[in-house]
């Protein structure tokens, strides 16, 4: 099944990326500092944050190729991408003009260094804004790629220039400068080269590179979707980076690094949920263009059940076993003892998060983006004086803990509000079944099982050993429960046996 193969090949590519990751981290830790380190998770922020200038148009071109591709024209798409190409670009170049102009008063009255030098900081905020311009288009042509189910070029792309952008860049640390600027200079060439190799495979995707001008008229033509999306993208991303742009002015520069080392464990579960969400919503936006009803019901509650029955217990393990997986990577057990807390709380709303990735692809495949603008505007009015009141006030313990009170509140009201319009009727059970009953399982049993585990004296290593065991057992446990899924798995042996 090509669903299955796009799935395994996303996971793969968000294991391999996360391994890279934390592989690298503490070389970077070694030859950069903790406070350059802030630096890099400055960089990350900023990144995120410039998504803002997207407009919706990267999830516009997703939804259109895989509506032609469903209709059987994928081509009809490559005027879109050609224009929309032009729209990218040029965002590229702002980004970088706008980040010159920025960094001297970013580096002045807005970070707060104490080792490193104002100069070295202005420096790097200009360098890291312009890896920013580098990388911009590539989220175009992803677009692209996951639209005509090209999820396997993608993840291969992605795999291939993660590594030699961090192995690289570890190379770079440490036989030619160890200083954050040179991390810069290293991540702006791949960068650029990675945006060249993904425009080529996304016109192949389509059928090949079509000779055509820049149409106004594309753009008129998805605007409402675009527009829609792009109040979706600003609201979301207020939502996921509040918390990092307060504390970056709040924290010195050092604890904001340890802030940002617990969200990079805390982001360890989108292995699981960017593949999942990447071959989730074209699927549905195909069946839905095909008007295809039942299927898209019936593929949004197994799918929902398949993601939370591993989710969750990897979750609640991680949570649970937060002090031994920062004393392992790291080896510092202050970094350690400082971040466990903040990493539970980010692991616990992130994987509450997770479980609505299914209700949102919904709502962009059936073009209802008001759906996801009304429930963020909502918790907008919740994060604001929440994240105010916690971060300013109990500091990274305090924006970790709105994360997860914030994602706890989108569960419930985003439920709510996606089922009184889509799949009507649906919406209590799929809460109660397909999110609700694998979340108390996985609290009860790998929580329970876990914190007694950890009182038992054993080494770290060994404790982590224990609890995968308690993860396996209790996925298992949450997939066995499911008649739709043993059906599944049954069609799928079958499928197989017939092929041998």
């Amino acid at each position: 099944m090509k669903a299955t193969r796009d799935l395994l090949f996303g996971v793969a590519n968000s294991t391999w990326s996360a391994l890279i990751g934390f592989a690298v981290v503490p070389l970077y830790l070694k030859f950069l500092g903790i406070e350059a380190y802030g630096l890099v998770g400055f960089f990350a922020t900023t990144q995120a944050l410039l998504q803002l200038l997207d407009m919706g148009l990267a999830p516009t071109i997703n939804r259109e190729v895989a509506r032609y591709g469903a209709l059987g024209n994928a081509r009809d798409a490559a005027p879109l991408l050609h224009t929309l190409t032009w729209v990218y670009w040029s965002i590229a170049a702002s980004i970088a003009v706008l980040g010159y102009g920025l960094a001297p008063w970013v580096a002045t009255y807005w970070l707060n260094p104490v080792g490193l030098s104002r100069d070295a900081v202005q420096q790097s905020i200009m360098l890291l804004t312009f890896v920013v311009a580098c990388r911009w288009p590539i989220g175009l042509y992803q677009g692209v790629l996951i639209g005509a189910h090209r999820l396997s070029t993608a993840s291969t792309l992605n795999m291939v220039m993660t590594t030699i952008g961090s192995v690289g860049a570890v190379l770079v640390l440490a036989f030619v400068s160890p200083t954050v600027q040179a991390f810069f200079v290293w991540q702006a060439m791949v960068g650029l080269a990675y945006a060249v190799a993904m425009r080529t495979a996304a016109w192949r995707a389509i059928g090949g590179h079509v000779r055509t001008r820049f149409d106004g008229e594309q753009i008129r033509r998805v605007w409402r979707f675009s527009a829609g999306m792009s109040g979706v993208a600003i609201s979301a991303i207020v939502l996921m980076q509040l918390d990092k742009v307060l504390l970056s002015k709040i924290l010195p520069l050092e604890s904001f690094g340890r802030y940002t080392l617990a969200g990079v464990v805390a982001s360890g579960l989108y292995i699981l949920l960017t593949p999942t969400f990447n071959v989730i919503y074209p699927r549905l936006s195909a069946l839905v263009a095909q008007g295809k009803e039942h299927e898209v019901a019936e593929l949004y509650s197994l799918g929902t059940r398949l993601l939370t029955a591993v989710l969750f217990p990897i979750a609640a393990a991680a949570s649970v076993f937060s002090y031994e997986i920062l004393l392992l990577w790291t080896g510092n057990p202050a970094i350690a003892q400082a971040s466990s807390p903040v990493v539970s709380l980010f692991l616990i709303g992130t994987a509450l998060n997770g479980a609505m990735h299914f209700p949102y692809a919904l709502q962009l495949a059936y073009g209802q983006t008001h759906l996801p603008l009304i429930i963020n505007g909502i918790l907008l009015v919740v994060l604001v004086p929440l994240i105010t009141l916690l971060a300013t006030r109990y500091g990274a313990v305090g924006g970790a803990a709105s994360w997860a009170a914030l994602n706890a509140v989108y569960l419930v009201v985003g439920t709510i509000l996606t089922h009184r319009v889509l799949l009507r009727g649906t919406g209590r059970q799929w809460f109660m079944r397909d999110v609700i009953s694998p979340l108390i399982v996985s609290a009860l049993v790998v929580g329970s099982l876990g914190t007694a585990l950890r009182a038992t004296g054993l080494s770290p290593a060994l404790i982590l050993m224990a609890g995968s065991g308690l993860v396996i057992l209790c996925s298992l446990g949450l997939l066995s429960l499911s008649a739709d899924i043993r059906r599944l798995l049954r069609k799928i042996r079958l499928a197989r046996h017939a092929v041998a």
